[in-house]
Protein backbone atom coordinates (compact mmCIF):
# COMPACT_ATOMS: atom_id res chain seq x y z
CA UNK A 1 0.00 0.00 0.00
CA UNK A 2 1.49 3.25 -1.01
CA UNK A 3 0.94 6.69 0.21
CA UNK A 4 1.59 10.52 0.27
CA UNK A 5 2.62 13.02 2.41
CA UNK A 6 0.39 16.18 3.37
CA UNK A 7 -0.58 18.82 6.33
CA UNK A 8 -2.42 15.98 8.21
CA UNK A 9 0.50 13.14 7.71
CA UNK A 10 0.48 10.21 5.45
CA UNK A 11 -2.95 9.62 3.58
CA UNK A 12 -2.89 5.62 2.49
CA UNK A 13 -4.13 5.11 -1.09
CA UNK A 14 -5.80 2.02 -0.36
CA UNK A 15 -7.38 0.57 2.38
CA UNK A 16 -9.72 -2.28 4.05
CA UNK A 17 -12.91 -2.28 2.53
CA UNK A 18 -15.50 0.14 3.67
CA UNK A 19 -18.89 -1.46 5.87
CA UNK A 20 -21.77 0.03 4.09
CA UNK A 21 -23.72 0.43 0.54
CA UNK A 22 -23.20 4.55 0.41
CA UNK A 23 -19.36 4.28 1.04
CA UNK A 24 -17.18 2.85 -1.91
CA UNK A 25 -16.13 -0.72 -1.24
CA UNK A 26 -12.16 -0.15 -0.70
CA UNK A 27 -10.71 3.52 -0.41
CA UNK A 28 -8.57 4.52 -3.52
CA UNK A 29 -7.47 7.86 -3.06
CA UNK A 30 -6.50 10.44 -6.33
CA UNK A 31 -4.20 13.47 -4.85
CA UNK A 32 -5.00 15.06 -7.98
CA UNK A 33 -8.32 15.72 -7.19
CA UNK A 34 -7.51 16.20 -3.50
CA UNK A 35 -5.41 18.66 -3.93
CA UNK A 36 -7.85 20.74 -6.87
CA UNK A 37 -10.85 20.53 -4.48
CA UNK A 38 -8.11 21.54 -1.25
CA UNK A 39 -6.97 24.46 -3.12
CA UNK A 40 -10.80 25.31 -4.30
CA UNK A 41 -12.34 24.99 -0.36
CA UNK A 42 -13.55 27.76 1.26
CA UNK A 43 -11.84 28.93 4.02
CA UNK A 44 -12.19 27.40 7.76
CA UNK A 45 -13.64 30.68 8.93
CA UNK A 46 -16.22 31.23 6.26
CA UNK A 47 -17.43 27.72 6.60
CA UNK A 48 -18.08 27.77 10.36
CA UNK A 49 -20.15 31.24 9.69
CA UNK A 50 -21.77 29.10 7.42
CA UNK A 51 -22.29 26.46 10.02
CA UNK A 52 -23.49 28.48 12.52
CA UNK A 53 -26.12 29.44 10.01
CA UNK A 54 -27.42 26.19 9.53
CA UNK A 55 -27.05 25.39 13.08
CA UNK A 56 -29.54 28.28 13.36
CA UNK A 57 -32.09 27.03 10.94
CA UNK A 58 -31.96 23.67 12.99
CA UNK A 59 -34.32 25.41 14.65
CA UNK A 60 -37.82 24.97 14.14
CA UNK A 61 -38.79 27.99 16.19
CA UNK A 62 -36.32 29.88 14.09
CA UNK A 63 -37.33 29.06 10.68
CA UNK A 64 -40.93 29.87 11.57
CA UNK A 65 -39.45 33.38 12.65
CA UNK A 66 -38.28 33.79 9.07
CA UNK A 67 -41.10 32.29 7.31
CA UNK A 68 -43.05 35.00 8.51
CA UNK A 69 -40.45 37.72 8.45
CA UNK A 70 -40.24 36.73 4.35
CA UNK A 71 -44.02 37.41 3.82
CA UNK A 72 -44.27 40.31 5.91
CA UNK A 73 -42.04 43.19 8.36
CA UNK A 74 -43.19 42.24 11.98
CA UNK A 75 -42.76 43.61 15.35
CA UNK A 76 -41.29 41.35 18.39
CA UNK A 77 -45.48 41.15 19.87
CA UNK A 78 -46.86 40.11 16.12
CA UNK A 79 -44.05 37.77 16.03
CA UNK A 80 -44.92 35.98 19.38
CA UNK A 81 -48.44 35.68 18.10
CA UNK A 82 -48.13 33.84 15.07
CA UNK A 83 -45.69 31.68 16.31
CA UNK A 84 -47.07 30.88 19.57
CA UNK A 85 -44.79 31.56 21.85
CA UNK A 86 -43.94 34.04 24.30
CA UNK A 87 -42.14 37.47 23.36
CA UNK A 88 -39.23 36.62 25.69
CA UNK A 89 -39.25 33.72 23.76
CA UNK A 90 -39.14 35.21 20.23
CA UNK A 91 -36.55 37.77 21.40
CA UNK A 92 -34.14 35.35 22.21
CA UNK A 93 -34.31 33.28 18.79
CA UNK A 94 -34.16 36.66 17.06
CA UNK A 95 -31.01 37.56 18.85
CA UNK A 96 -29.22 34.44 17.49
CA UNK A 97 -30.89 35.34 14.13
CA UNK A 98 -29.55 38.76 14.51
CA UNK A 99 -26.45 37.70 15.46
CA UNK A 100 -25.85 35.98 12.68
CA UNK A 101 -26.90 38.77 10.45
CA UNK A 102 -29.98 36.61 9.17
CA UNK A 103 -32.45 39.71 10.39
CA UNK A 104 -32.30 42.96 10.98
CA UNK A 105 -34.73 45.75 12.56
CA UNK A 106 -35.75 49.12 12.91
CA UNK A 107 -37.42 50.90 15.77
CA UNK A 108 -40.72 52.77 15.15
CA UNK A 109 -41.22 54.25 18.06
CA UNK A 110 -41.64 51.64 21.19
CA UNK A 111 -41.56 49.15 18.51
CA UNK A 112 -38.70 46.98 17.48
CA UNK A 113 -39.93 46.17 13.39
CA UNK A 114 -38.05 43.01 12.44
CA UNK A 115 -37.49 41.98 8.56
CA UNK A 116 -35.24 39.37 7.07
CA UNK A 117 -31.77 40.67 6.42
CA UNK A 118 -30.91 40.58 2.81
CA UNK A 119 -32.00 38.81 -0.18
CA UNK A 120 -29.30 35.80 0.71
CA UNK A 121 -32.16 35.18 3.94
CA UNK A 122 -35.22 34.47 1.77
CA UNK A 123 -33.88 32.66 -1.16
CA UNK A 124 -31.80 30.32 1.35
CA UNK A 125 -35.38 29.31 3.29
CA UNK A 126 -36.92 29.42 -0.04
CA UNK A 127 -34.26 26.45 -1.22
CA UNK A 128 -34.61 24.70 2.22
CA UNK A 129 -38.38 24.69 1.85
CA UNK A 130 -38.00 23.58 -1.88
CA UNK A 131 -35.98 20.52 -0.35
CA UNK A 132 -38.31 19.81 2.63
CA UNK A 133 -40.92 18.93 0.22
CA UNK A 134 -39.14 16.73 -1.99
CA UNK A 135 -39.86 12.92 -2.18
CA UNK A 136 -36.60 11.89 0.39
CA UNK A 137 -37.95 8.32 -0.15
CA UNK A 138 -37.15 8.55 -4.01
CA UNK A 139 -33.32 8.48 -3.41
Amino acid sequence: MSSHSDRFGAIPEAVAPACDDASCSAVVLDPDAVERVRARMSADSRLERTAAIFSALADPTRVRILNALGIEELCVCDLAEVCGISQSGVSHQLRVLRDLALVAYRREGNRAVYRLADAHVPALLAQGLEHADEDWGAR
